[in-house]
């Protein structure tokens, strides 16, 4: 029995050991909103929080993160409202086809939860393995810098 903590929820699971999170997440989970595009740990589709850090779920066993905080995009927002980073994305219009989001997204919280106030070099550098198959490069760019504005209460 492997015990793994996702968005808050405790889940037992009875695993073989060779299973990717990302295949935890999707066939037995449900929690379809990590993608699995590239399986080969190059596109960045598949990053989720593992104790607040973006780690590739399609390269990490599920049994090696027992005990540690998983945090997938489902797991981001509240029932009532998007998180931050979430509203961000739709209003800089840094979403497009979506596929590529939740992983932005998620490395992006990782980001400012360490630096609130990137500057684009290291939001750059943070968001370097993601790929836009849109080319929405800009947009996001302007999305995470929107973000921190808000986290840091500077909007204006």
């Amino acid at each position: 029995m492997t015990t793994l903590n996702i968005n808050k929820k405790t889940y037992n699971l009875d695993l073989y050991g060779n299973e990717t999170l990302l295949e935890v997440l999707r066939d037995n989970l449900k929690l379809t909103g990590t993608k699995t595009a590239c399986d080969e740990a190059q596109c960045g589709s598949c990053t989720v929080l593992i104790d607040g850090k973006s780690f590739l779920s399609c390269i990490t066993l599920a049994k090696d993160v027992e005990g540690k905080e998983i945090t997938t995009i489902e797991g981001l927002s509240s029932e009532e409202d998007l998180h931050v980073i979430q509203q961000a994305f739709l209003d800089n219009g840094a979403v497009q086809c979506g596929f590529c989001a939740p992983g932005f997204i998620l490395s992006t919280k990782a980001l400012l939860d360490k630096n609130p106030s990137p500057n684009l070099d290291e939001i750059k550098k943070s968001l370097d393995g993601h790929i836009c198959r849109c080319g929405g490069y800009l947009k996001i760019f302007d999305a995470v810098k929107d973000a921190s504005k808000k986290i840091t209460n500077h909007d204006t």
